[in-house]
């Protein structure tokens, strides 16, 4: 598949599966008492409620519409319940369309960590944190963060948190108790880096990977869900300090790279504070005594 039929592909099978959830009561429109053969919405109907022709919006799901106008877009993305990651998602798919946008977009991601980044994360030896890019490759960690994350390091290779989550699934289940809401959240965010960079090798690589290896990876990518790396919290269970569920803050470093600096910050006076300085203490006596 060359690059412009991938382009077309990757809009068709988004906007097929968001038509799919939207059943005709959630549109507003009347039932019928025939039996429907497509799941949500048909075309026509999302032709109709867009104030659009039918054969453009054939044309539109296809990837084949040229240019379509912001007017248009904002309608079809409100008939098809579009929230604000899907839709800027649908933006960038449209506009892999062009020729111009996919040479902008063709390439890896940088993936060097600054001086005054790898300064950042040291200076911050109370609270764990990780930069990772949009592939989910660790790329630097301070000693809190690799430590709270130690079982990810045991695969070969480059440390990616996808592919622990997905290849080595039993300790995965075992680190993260809530695996199925993280891995969800996770594939939805390879779909976001996948429309920004559809042309990166090692993004092509990572998910031909999983698909090929993981059957709980493939039956996630296919529902097309789309997620921003937000801030939130994350359970883990961890072999020194149990289980503890831990906010998070995301900061993104570099939009052209998209690496994302992750801090984990428990409340002072909490449980979970007490947990993160046990694990200090701890690492701190494994370092002297190595």
């Amino acid at each position: 598949m060359d690059e412009k039929e991938a382009a077309r592909a990757a809009v068709r099978e988004f906007l097929t599966t968001r038509r799919a959830r939207v059943t005709p009561a959630d549109a507003g429109l009347p039932p019928q008492g025939t039996r429907r053969r497509v799941k949500g919405l048909r075309r026509e109907e999302v032709a109709l409620l867009a104030g659009v022709s039918p054969e453009y919006y054939v044309r539109l799901e296809r990837g084949q519409a040229t240019g379509p106008s912001a007017g248009v877009v904002d309608a079809v993305a409100g008939v098809l319940r579009l929230d604000e990651d899907e839709r800027a998602h649908l933006d960038r798919l449209l506009a892999a369309l062009t020729p111009a946008a996919r040479k902008r977009s063709r390439g890896a991601a940088k993936d060097l960590v600054t001086p005054g980044i790898r300064v950042l994360l040291d200076s911050m030896d109370h609270l764990p944190a990780v930069v990772f890019n949009g592939r989910f490759d660790i790329l630097a960690a301070n000693t809190l963060g690799r430590a709270l994350l130690a079982p990810m390091y045991d695969l070969p290779g480059r440390t990616n948190s996808a592919r622990f989550l997905f290849l080595d699934e039993p300790r995965a289940r075992d680190l993260f108790p809530e695996w199925d809401r993280i891995t969800a959240d996770t594939v939805a965010m390879l779909r976001i880096e996948a429309g920004r960079h559809p042309e990166d090798p090692d993004l092509t690589e990572l998910i031909g990977q999983l698909a090929t290896r993981s059957t709980e990876f493939r039956t996630r990518w296919a529902t097309n869900d789309v997620r921003i790396h937000r801030a939130g919290t994350k359970t883990f269970r961890h072999p020194l300090i149990g289980e503890v569920t831990l906010p998070y803050e995301t900061l993104r470093i570099d939009a052209v790279s998209n690496q994302i600096l992750s801090v984990y910050t428990p409340r002072p006076g909490t449980p979970e504070a007490d947990a993160i300085r046990l694990l200090a203490s701890w690492n701190a006596d494994s370092q002297r005594n190595n």
